[in-house]
């Protein structure tokens, strides 16, 4: 089965993101706070539920890791003779984006700050969190984030490494036997899903994540091997073991969609249904929404709460608009960065970042 544009995997990520955007909405207030107080049920569901979306792209990258590091089991020669080059790789591709969402965050924040007072906005950035962020060190020095969702992009990116590393390390020790990197992801699989996981305090490391990740590794080898059955049901047990010990939702999230992304490739349901449409098209740009929605998410906010403070209905095409916004500015940064092979590298958009950051600091410090 090769990797290209699998339609179930897009509809899937398109759904993903469009929840992250209405987990954000029903967060960040005040237009969340008005239409709480008639339907408190779909914000609450909206708070404990849709942010769970996340481990179902933990699981989609895992898949997609394994189809270019490791495709049959084994790794690939071009996963072991340059690490280095694809986490850089990885780094650039992630980073580029990020920082484009960050700089418009900061953007935003500092233009709606001086009259719009809500716990949802960061505070003004330095050039030491800045230089966190750009490095995606953020959550592991401790700074305070500057736009929501990017510990996802830090977490991303450290099992990325971690994942080269291992592959590197098992071509190294038994480049000829076949089964030692997949059983090596299963045994590290039942460390984070049974043991790590259980413990919040190590959410900020890859490691917390590491089983939806191998889960997701574990449903494409599924789709390649003859033991495809065997595999499925690994991912079952581990899934298992790991809410018997403890019940989680978001390892039910995982393990559901591990289980569906397996069958559906065995099935060659991936690459064949659903039709290319809506879902499919928010999919292939749900990265540049997910990383840019917060901004406006905010600016949407500030501007409801100026000037329409009160009413459910008005309140609630707020949030409404404020997604259709979001996918938007998702369309453009996936356009007209994300897409370019070297959007840094191109002197107007180099710019662009450099003056919105530098507006944002000016703005800032006329307020202050």
């Amino acid at each position: 089965m090769a990797i290209s544009r699998l339609p179930l995997l897009d509809a899937m990520k398109g759904i993903g993101c469009i929840a992250i955007v209405l987990h954000h909405l029903a967060v960040y207030g005040p237009m969340s706070d008005v239409v709480r107080g008639d339907f408190p049920a779909i914000i609450g569901g909206l708070e404990i539920y849709a942010r769970l979306a996340v481990q179902m792209f933990f699981v989609l990258a895992g898949f997609l890791v394994a189809s270019q590091l490791a495709p049959e089991g084994q790794p690939s020669t071009s996963s072991t003779t340059s690490a280095l080059g694809l986490i850089f790789k990885r780094y650039r591709r992630l980073v580029t984006p990020f920082l484009f969402a960050i700089a418009c965050a900061i953007l935003i924040t500092a233009v709606v700050r001086p009259w719009f007072v809500h716990d949802s906005l960061s505070a003004p950035p330095g050039l030491a969190q800045l230089l966190a962020h750009a490095l995606l060190l953020h959550d592991l020095t401790g700074v305070e984030a500057l736009s929501a969702g990017v510990w996802y992009v830090a977490i991303d990116f450290q099992l990325f490494i971690l994942t080269v590393l291992l592959t590197a390390f098992s071509a190294r020790v038994a480049p000829n036997w076949r089964w030692v990197f997949p059983c090596l992801m299963i045994a590290l699989a039942a460390a984070s899903l049974w043991m790590l996981n259980r413990h919040n305090q190590y959410e900020d490391y890859a490691p917390y994540f590491f089983g939806a990740y191998a889960l997701g590794m574990l449903a494409y080898w599924s789709t390649r091997q003859s033991l495809g059955g065997i595999l499925l049901l690994t991912i079952a047990a581990l899934g298992s073991v790991a809410l018997w010990f403890q019940f989680r939702n978001p390892i039910v999230v995982a393990l559901a969609t591990a289980i569906i992304v397996a069958i559906a490739g065995q099935r060659g349901w991936l690459a064949q249904w659903p039709r290319p449409g809506l879902l499919t098209w928010l999919g292939q740009r749900s990265y540049s929404i997910f990383l840019i929605h917060y901004g406006f998410v905010i600016g949407m906010n500030a501007l409801w709460a100026r000037f329409f403070p009160a009413g459910v209905l008005i309140n609630a095409l707020g949030m409404m608009l404020a997604v259709l916004i979001s996918v938007g500015a998702g369309t453009l940064l996936y356009r007209y960065v994300e897409s370019q092979p070297n959007a840094l590298g191109r002197n107007w958009v180099t710019a662009a970042l450099g003056a919105a950051v530098a507006t944002a600091f000016l703005l800032e410090t006329l307020a202050w």
